[in-house]
């Protein structure tokens, strides 16, 4: 497998160049649907966890820098384990780099949020739609939720005060792939 990483003005990509060999012709300039974006994570088993679930399902993953962890600690390699090898994986040096990355290309910005009024069942997703998830400690600072174009939440029991991010991050990935067809679009077995 060859892998290739590049690096500009704050972003860096890792890309496995198998993947598109594998998909038939009229699907390899599909772009992907969706993005999932971490925001600072803080711990390497939800974010290996994550980037799994972007592997698996065929989504590129970005993370938002500083992480709180390096991302060569051994549980995030164990967390993703050989997935991470399958999964394109863009990093962006701040949130300001990010921005100008997500504004250039025209990306609406879906924060997943236990503060948002709208469940995610009940959102309507578009295919380029970014879902960023917060840091597990602290979220997003609220400059983020501001800028955010939609903010979304996964309903459940009032008493509780949040989800795991990795188990929140698949909820709401899941729907926004069911709602833009991806499930359907034969990339997938």
């Amino acid at each position: 497998m060859r892998r290739f990483w590049h690096r500009l003005s704050g972003l860096s990509i890792v890309c496995n160049l198998s993947n598109q060999a594998r998909l038939p012709h009229k699907l390899r300039t599909m772009p992907a649907p969706l993005l999932l974006t971490l925001y600072q994570p803080d711990i390497p088993q939800n974010t290996g966890t994550l980037l799994r679930l972007c592997a698996c399902l065929d989504v590129p993953a970005a993370i938002v820098e500083p992480a709180g962890f390096p991302v060569s600690d051994r549980h995030f390699r164990r967390s993703g384990m050989d997935y991470l090898d399958e999964v394109t994986i863009a990093r962006h040096d701040s949130f300001a780099a990010f921005e100008d990355w997500r504004r250039a290309e025209g990306r609406r910005l879906v924060l997943l949020t236990t503060k948002a009024a709208t469940a995610h069942t009940a959102f309507t997703f578009l295919p380029g739609d970014v879902l960023m998830l917060g840091r597990e400690s602290a979220g997003v600072p609220d400059a983020v939720q501001e800028i955010a174009d939609a903010r979304v939440r996964v309903p459940m029991k009032a008493s509780m005060r949040s989800l795991n991010v990795a188990i929140a991050g698949a909820l709401v990935l899941g729907e926004a792939l069911r709602q833009v067809g991806w499930l359907e679009s034969g990339v997938l077995a």
